[in-house]
């Protein structure tokens, strides 16, 4: 079946072995090792698996949810049998998101390296395929899930299934009707391309048509005057619009005719308004933009707590994954938890409750491995040390061998430094931020969250706190001391003490509400102090589901690092995904100017005093939608979608307005609701678009979202690609907005 494989890779012979299929092992525990039979679906993207008893069910995953393929004993659970199969028969498959990983071990080092290099070649595949090469697949995709008596071909009825799995709710007549047309050899069935022609006809773009022909001379085209009045009136371009256009023309259009007119067809006008360039992000501000060479404290930095925990802060799973998810994140400061552990070994959890162990010198060997895969910018190990001077000892033994010059032990150049150092400085670097040893023995034995008035402000004085607090008492080695350079932890007193006695290489922590307390009453002080050193912000320890703070609000006070459980889906990573996700995925976002000097004051209570005060006004059009996706697997459940438009920054810019629902349309709704802010600080804003099912009688359902800057919104038509609940895109679910910035006075 042609249809079935257009857009494959051409077979070799690792996806020959793939299509016929392999027994291997999927392995959960030391104990858990069953055989599954593997096999790669005829359309290059499916993975189909089932046990070797007949009658059993089974499962399938797509290539396209596979983030990488690792060899060997790479993951906690191939380590634990690696006495028992060799790691050339053993590869594990990471998935994007919160799934877990599969482990898996082949019967043979050939087998296995089929497996291996065959899954990375159809995932460079999927990477390097062009829009109109991803909307083959999908439609491709559904033709699969729609043709139930796999014969290549698709009746009435199971068109009709189609609409419902694809969000549709269309009448029978006007569905028939679409049939018909579509069925151009008349056999009362479709196939290969006149389902293609059906799909077309299904998605054609009524909202992107209506703004194509209001610039297009004839109708049919824009030739490229048309093109540059629509790119500098609608879209808001300037400089160097005619060789824009151009560039247009010969990425997206796709009839060779158009191009040699200089011209664009609606087609390549709507690929135009799909790609990244017709996003609401800005491209220019995707890669590395900003300036790198400013001190540490003049960034926001990417920030995880409790790393280790998989899951919530009682019982939950500790595992080095943590570490590797954050970290391939874009994470730039990661936490350890460190405990005695049995034979001398240093081991990482969250102490005195249930959550499992793993070895301090594991997460410093995935550390290593992982630090400078997603950004070379620096990563700060903070550390909450718990352990005896021996075993101390032992960590900064296992910091030293293991990581090597990765590890900054001594200032940089060897000189006595006057400042912190910069991003760029301390590219390839890892900064330990810890206790330091000072001429008195009692200074600094706490650490950062066992602080006893930080715990008493949490409410949090249960037995095992008080009993943490008093074992605190403990001396630091000069081992594990000598390790930190340019992250001191110390005790916050106050602001003022702060600046007169504080260094820069100094570092407090803040509980959430300790450091709301402080915005909410010296703001501005607060500001002031994190433009000459750094601040921490953690979790309460009430929050034992591992839930999550506002970021925002420690943001808008200047605070670099504000430290959240990336393991626990929700608005608050939406914000720190949506902050970071541009200058190029680093971890570090410079501040905004009035943050860094120390001759402003800037109060996020109260923004209108600051010098250079400008506020916007931000009008969205939220137009149509685009196959949002099903959220209630019900048969015949259809969502009602609504658009929500949230505005997060200082105190006077958080605002939220919805779009009215539409009925039973979750394929192509309708709005043209026009939903109007003023942003009063846009370098701090950040604008997130949230689609929801909606529900009369009880919570709206998540449907779709995505988050990012204010300064980072391209005006003019632009499409929304949305992510999931966990980050993760959804194509091709998107919305169609309108977007106009202005000024205001």
């Amino acid at each position: 079946l042609a249809f079935y494989i257009r857009g494959c890779i051409q077979a070799d012979d690792d996806l020959k072995s793939m299509f016929v299929g392999t027994v291997m092992r999927k392995i959960k525990s030391r104990t858990w090792k069953k055989q599954r039979y593997f096999r790669l679906q005829e359309d290059c993207m499916t993975i189909w698996y089932k046990s070797k008893k007949a009658g059993n069910a089974h499962s399938t995953f797509s290539v396209g949810d596979v983030e990488a393929v690792r060899e060997g004993h790479q993951s906690e659970v191939l380590l634990s049998i690696a006495d028992e199969f060799p790691p050339d028969r053993c590869f594990t498959l990471v998935f994007r998101g919160r799934r877990g990983n599969l482990d898996l071990v082949a019967e043979s080092a050939a087998e296995a390296q089929s497996w291996i290099k065959g899954i990375r070649k159809l995932i460079d595949n999927l990477e390097n395929m062009g829009q109109r090469e991803k909307l083959d697949q999908w439609i491709c995709d559904w033709f699969k899930k729609a043709d139930k008596n796999r014969d290549g071909q698709m009746n009435f009825k199971e068109v009709r299934n189609l609409l419902k799995m694809m969000n549709v709710d269309m009448n029978e007549h006007h569905a028939l009707r679409l049939f018909t047309m579509a069925d151009k050899s008349q056999s009362g069935t479709l196939e290969d391309d006149e389902f293609v022609l059906f799909y077309k006809m299904l998605t054609q773009r009524e909202d992107v048509l209506r703004v194509f022909q209001e610039y297009s001379s004839d109708g049919q085209k824009l030739m490229l005057q048309d093109l540059k009045d629509f790119l500098r009136e609608e879209q808001l371009h300037e400089d160097g619009v005619q060789q824009y256009a151009l560039k247009l023309i010969e990425r997206y259009e796709p009839s060779d005719t158009a191009k040699m007119l200089q011209a664009m067809t609606f087609d390549g006008f709507l690929m135009y308004l799909s790609s990244s360039e017709g996003s609401i992000f800005n491209p220019n501000m995707v890669d590395l933009y900003q300036d790198m060479t400013q001190p540490l404290c003049h960034y926001f930095i990417s920030s995880s707590h409790n790393t280790y925990l998989l899951e919530d802060q009682i019982r939950g799973h500790s595992s080095v994954e943590g570490y590797i998810r954050a970290l391939k994140r874009g994470c730039r400061c990661v936490e350890v938890d460190c405990w005695d552990g049995p034979n001398g070994e240093p081991i990482v959890y969250h102490g005195h409750t249930f959550t499992s162990k793993i070895f301090f010198k594991d997460v410093v060997t995935v550390l290593g491995n992982y630090a400078f895969k997603a950004s070379q910018y620096p990563v700060i190990l903070s550390i909450e040390n718990h352990c005896s001077v021996e075993q101390q000892k032992v960590m900064a033994q296992h910091l030293t061998q293991i990581l090597g010059d990765k590890l900054l032990k001594s200032p940089l150049d060897g000189k006595i430094p006057i400042g912190l150092p910069s991003p760029e400085d301390l590219k390839g670097k890892i900064l330990l931020k810890g206790k330091k040893i000072l001429d008195d023995p009692l200074m600094g034995e706490v650490s950062d969250e066992e602080d006893t008035a930080e715990i008493d402000d949490d409410h949090h004085r249960n037995d095992s706190i008080r009993h943490r607090v008093k074992k605190s008492k403990q001396r630091l080695s000069k081992e594990l001391s000598d390790c930190v350079v340019y992250c001191k932890s110390v005790h916050f007193s106050s602001f003022k003490h702060s600046q007169i006695h504080s260094k820069f290489y100094e570092i407090s922590s803040f509980t959430e509400s300790k450091a709301r307390k402080h915005i909410r009453e010296a703001g501005s002080e607060f500001v002031l102090h994190n433009a000459r050193q750094l601040s921490r912000v953690y979790p309460s320890g009430l929050r034992t589901d591992s839930s999550n703070f506002n970021p925002q609000d420690m943001w808008n006070a200047g605070c670099q690092i504000v430290a959240l459980n990336f393991q626990t889906a929700g608005v608050e990573m939406d914000l720190n995904d949506g902050l970071f996700s541009q200058n190029g995925h680093c971890g570090y976002i410079l501040k905004p100017t009035f943050m860094r000097n120390t001759d402003e004051r800037f109060d996020p209570e109260n923004p209108q005093n600051r010098d250079g005060y400008k506020p916007l006004s931000l009008s969205v059009q939220v137009i149509s939608g685009q196959q949002l996706p099903k959220v209630n697997i019900k048969e015949g459940s259809i969502i009602d979608p609504l658009v929500r438009v949230e505005i997060h920054g200082v105190p006077l810019d958080q605002a939220k307005q919805e779009t009215r629902y539409i009925d039973n349309n979750g394929f192509n709704p309708v709005w043209h609701d026009t939903l109007q802010f003023t942003i009063h600080v846009p370098e701090l804003a950040l604008v997130r678009f949230v689609v929801e099912d909606y529900d009369k009688t009880s919570k709206n359902d998540f449907v779709g979202q995505f988050t990012l800057p204010f300064i980072c919104i391209q005006p003019g038509y632009r499409h929304i690609h949305l992510l999931s609940k966990d980050g993760t895109s959804i194509p091709p679910s998107s919305l169609f907005v309108h977007v106009r910035i202005t000024k205001l006075m």
